[in-house]
């Protein structure tokens, strides 16, 4: 079975068209087959977005495994003092991230492809990702250290997992690098967690 986060240039293309509503604003986003949460979007995506939006997030931003652009795109669209980065290896996804920035006339994004943070470059207020759970614990810890040194001082790290995909475990492993992690808010099994990169006391 073909994953998400791999190039399988064998499965046929089906673009389509998804809608949701994010704050009250309707968004019509295009989804193909290959991609990750093809037929709609995930309840995870739309509940971390629901809980950041509350953030007052701002300054330069950065969605990492953004897929087809659901968070990253709501994001720039809601919030003016922002310029989002958003990555992903999957290039079927990225081709569409493109396409629906487009389609929402958004000149506050920047879309590339990158393997987690290999072609990600300086220092971010935040970083936004619903981790490729499906990758593999290495590639989601690697996210999470990876974003340490990649955040401004208080920059924050927000992320969203499910309890049976180890939202304990992964709650742990941030609090080691972090030194904090907090809870944000658990709704159906979705834990939302925020960790802020605070100056270290020598």
């Amino acid at each position: 079975m073909s994953q998400y986060f791999v190039n399988d240039h064998n499965v046929r293309s089906n673009i389509k068209e998804i809608e949701f509503k994010v704050n009250g604003r309707l968004y019509n986003l295009l989804t193909d087959n290959g991609v990750f949460s093809k037929s709609r979007v995930d309840y995870g995506s739309l509940h971390f977005l629901e809980i950041i939006l509350k953030e007052k997030l701002q300054g330069r931003g950065l969605d990492i495994g953004c897929g087809y652009g659901t968070i990253g795109l709501v994001l720039a669209s809601l919030i003016e003092e922002t310029f989002i980065e958003m990555v992903d290896v999957n290039e079927r996804a990225l081709k569409l991230a493109i396409m629906n920035q487009e389609r929402l006339n958004l000149d506050n994004v920047k879309i590339y492809q990158s393997d987690i943070f290999s072609k990600v470059e300086g220092e971010f207020d935040y970083i936004v990702t619903n981790p490729p759970i499906r990758a593999g614990k290495k590639v989601v810890y690697a996210i999470f250290e990876q974003s340490y040194s990649h955040l401004k001082e208080n920059g924050s790290l927000y992320f969203v997992i499910r309890k049976d995909q180890g939202a304990a475990s992964a709650q742990k492993k941030v609090e080691e690098i972090f030194s904090n992690c907090t809870l944000l808010k658990r709704e159906k099994g979705y834990y939302i967690y925020r960790a802020t990169k605070y100056s270290k006391i020598a």
